[in-house]
């Protein structure tokens, strides 16, 4: 077995996604005169004769370790915990404000709905689109979705709701999971389902749900699971019997809801234990009201914060035919029991920028690597550390620069080897984490339980069984292009000795080879809730 530590080998494919933003920073909308809000897009068309699922992660930027950092920071700073009124939104809107100059996409349409939210007063609604827009020139699926939602309330744009389901197309077409499980609910799909509708396209809304969630949305595997116990034409007709077998697999899609936090499917299963509304056709084996009790308090605690994510649910809550593991039946043990684990990270050694003073300082915290983004304009285009690209017998340092601010000249010999004096091509450098590859998930405070570190850190493979019990993170290398969805703590599971690990393709429903995949132990414990 392996050590639990990735190596940086790779590390410079994993800003391959960089050739296409400095393409895009470079270019301007097909028609530089048209803003994206008013671009020219498809009709939405609800009997589209077939959908390719396409990954969100795959297509952003590449996220800035330090700007992360920021926007976790203010997402922990809007905690449900606390009250609206004693909650610091300046601090809040500075914290997003900064990710997002380093072009952080979740900070920029975070921004984007405080400007709505009123939570800064020099931006409003105007400025929220404009950010919205910059979002989508990045090629940002999410961004897409936003417009959407903008046109269909009025926010900003006038209302149109034609318009709102052209960009929602737009953005589920790119890969966003959000558009994907809304659209697939307007293909009739769900209860009012069982009279065929004008839209009824059963095939296409059953792979945009298995699509998003593949990509760990958990309302998804809400609609999903009422195409999966009753068998439907395309047309939306009923044409297949429940059965055990219909019952299980729809069974199984709101269990995993429920780690990816999906309220609706955590009540939906407190229901079927707990008091079903039909004895004679339940989807639960049997009743089971201790079982239909801890789906109630999750279904609870979501319905509070539903940034909350249970991926170790099966510690505490497993499926049938798994007996119910003891619990004290106190809230907190059982959320903790159930959420994502992380021991505490290492500390980091000082490296030649943390002795450094700004503008070249950067916290031990974090290293530099340079993206290959080039600029040769005057100033920098946006927030972030440059550096004057290679082959130009230069060798100063990275330097934080806003953006905006103006480029150093520097004197430099030509190609005739004469001395000269001016401006110099700069390139881009990503802050990434300095832990040397470390598996360290990281998440807004609150979300995580930190836990002792294992005294002996084992890695497996997909196709290995179990060594021991406990908590596991699956992990890809940082150059992968799924990294973003796969490295994260909701995708931990916790697993008895000998139980297979979970496969991708087959458990995640998500275009993944099991070769791609170490598992990692995070936390040796026994089922239950201490």
């Amino acid at each position: 077995m392996d050590s639990n530590h990735s190596s940086m080998a790779g590390t410079r494919g994993r800003f391959a996604s960089l050739i296409v933003l400095c393409c895009l920073l470079a270019c301007k909308m097909p028609d530089d005169k048209v803003l994206p809000r008013n671009q020219s897009l498809p009709l939405f068309n609800p009997h589209a004769p077939d959908f390719i699922c396409e990954i969100e992660a795959s297509k952003v930027p590449p996220i800035d370790a330090q700007a992360e950092d920021w926007f976790l920071e203010a997402r922990a700073m809007e905690d449900p915990e606390i009250f609206v009124e004693d909650r610091d939104y300046k601090k809040i809107v500075d914290l997003t404000r900064q990710a997002a100059e380093r072009l952080h996409w979740k900070a920029m349409l975070n921004l984007a709905s405080l400007y709505v939210e009123g939570r800064d007063p020099l931006h409003g609604e105007e400025e929220a689109v404009q950010l919205v827009e910059k979002a989508m020139r990045l090629g940002i699926p999410a961004a897409y979705d936003r417009m959407g939602t903008f046109y269909a309330n009025s926010t900003g744009v006038d209302g149109d709701i034609t318009r709102a389901y052209v960009f929602w197309q737009k953005a589920a077409v790119m890969g966003n999971p959000q558009a994907m499980t809304f659209l697939a609910d307007k293909l009739n799909v769900g209860p009012a389902s069982e009279g065929a509708g004008y839209w009824s396209n059963i095939p296409v809304a059953t792979k945009m749900l298995e699509c998003a969630f593949g990509q760990g949305y958990g309302p998804a595997a809400f609609d999903l699971h009422y195409l999966y116990v009753s068998p439907r034409a395309a047309n939306g007709k009923i044409n297949g019997s429940r059965n055990a077998e219909t019952k299980s697999r729809a069974l199984k899609v709101l269990h995993e809801g429920v780690k990816f936090g999906c309220e609706d499917c955590a009540n939906a299963l407190a229901i079927e234990f707990g008091s079903p509304f039909d004895l004679a056709d339940m989807l639960a084996p049997y009743v089971d009201k201790a079982r239909g009790e801890r789906y109630r308090m999750l279904s609870s605690a979501l319905g509070f914060n539903p940034n909350r994510r249970f991926p170790n649910l099966d510690k505490i809550l497993p499926l049938p035919p798994a007996d119910l593991p003891p619990w004290d039946g106190q809230r907190k043990s059982l959320l903790d029991a159930a959420m994502g684990v992380r021991p505490p990270p290492a500390t980091p050694q000082p490296s030649a920028a943390s002795l450094s003073k700004e503008p070249y300082f950067l916290a031990a915290d974090y290293a530099l690597h340079p993206t290959g983004l080039h600029s040769d304009a005057p100033a920098a285009p946006f927030s972030a550390y440059w550096q004057p690209a290679g082959g130009q017998g230069l060798t100063e340092p990275a330097r934080l620069l806003r953006k905006g601010e103006e480029f150093r000249h520097f004197s430099m010999l030509d190609a005739a080897g004469k001395s000269r004096y001016g401006p110099v091509t700069w390139e881009q450098c990503l802050t990434i984490r300095h832990n040397h590859g470390a598996v360290e998930p990281r998440a807004a405070r609150g979300l995580l339980r930190e836990v002792a570190r294992p005294e002996l850190w084992l890695s497996c493979a997909c196709g290995q069984a179990c060594p021991v019990s406990g908590v596991w993170q699956p992990w890809v290398a940082a150059d992968h292009p799924l990294q973003a969805i796969v490295n994260q703590y909701w995708r931990q599971a916790w697993l008895t000795q000998g139980a297979s690990f979970p496969r991708p393709r087959r458990d995640w429903l998500l275009d993944l080879p099991d070769d791609d995949v170490t598992w990692h132990l995070m936390d040796v414990s026994i089922a239950g809730p201490g």
